[in-house]
């Protein structure tokens, strides 16, 4: 497949807690998804990206130079993985944090999720993001991968130990941000996606 028909995939991993499953659980996903002929995939680790955590009300200032940098990455996105554990039942302040930073760079393109935790798998992570996901005008899709108990999921080698029925949840999930990547492509193409809502000033 051409260059131009090949969907960039992000993986985002919002988790920043030294036990980094989240980093072990995005690098696999990212084996998995590069084993497709038409998908190129970039993982950005949230820990490493500096964004700051004080924003200002005025659109019209300029974004922090952190915030400028990883843009471009962003944009380029044809659909993003997110890789969330829950805290208290909701989603990291560092995940949080980095979808309210951008605005046009989530609009109109599919949002897959996987998530871990103890009982609960991350599950309570993914309903609060649904909704901030939405307000950015972004498109979350319903497949998701969950790990359960993720602490018993570590191999003699640190390694992360799947399942059958996790590879299964990965296909799955791929195969529909795959499908809505390209419908949402073609669509921002013919109309591009508009939102009457201020974004902040590049310079």
């Amino acid at each position: 497949m051409d260059g131009e028909n090949r969907l960039r995939l992000v993986i985002l991993v919002g988790a920043a807690r030294e036990s980094r499953f989240g980093l072990a659980a995005a690098e696999w996903l990212a084996v998995r998804a590069r084993l497709r002929k038409d998908v190129e995939v970039d993982v950005i680790d949230l820990a490493t990206a500096w964004l700051p955590d004080l924003m200002t009300a005025d659109p019209a200032v300029p974004r922090p130079s952190a915030v400028r940098d990883l843009s471009p990455w962003l944009v380029a996105a044809d659909a993003f993985a997110v890789v969330t554990q829950d805290y208290r039942l909701g989603c990291p302040a560092s995940l949080r944090n980095a979808i309210d930073w951008y605005d046009r760079e989530w609009h109109a393109k599919p949002v897959g999720f996987v998530s871990y935790g103890e009982a609960s798998g991350g599950l309570g992570a993914i309903a609060q993001l649904r909704q901030a996901f939405a307000e950015v005008h972004a498109m979350t899709v319903t497949e998701t991968i969950s790990f359960h108990h993720y602490e018993k999921r570590w191999g003699p080698e640190g390694q992360l130990l799947d399942s059958a029925a996790c590879r299964a949840q990965a296909a799955a999930m791929l195969d529909r941000l795959e499908w809505w990547a390209r419908a949402l492509r073609r669509a921002r193409a013919l109309e591009p996606y508009e939102d009457p809502t201020p974004v902040y000033a590049e310079e």
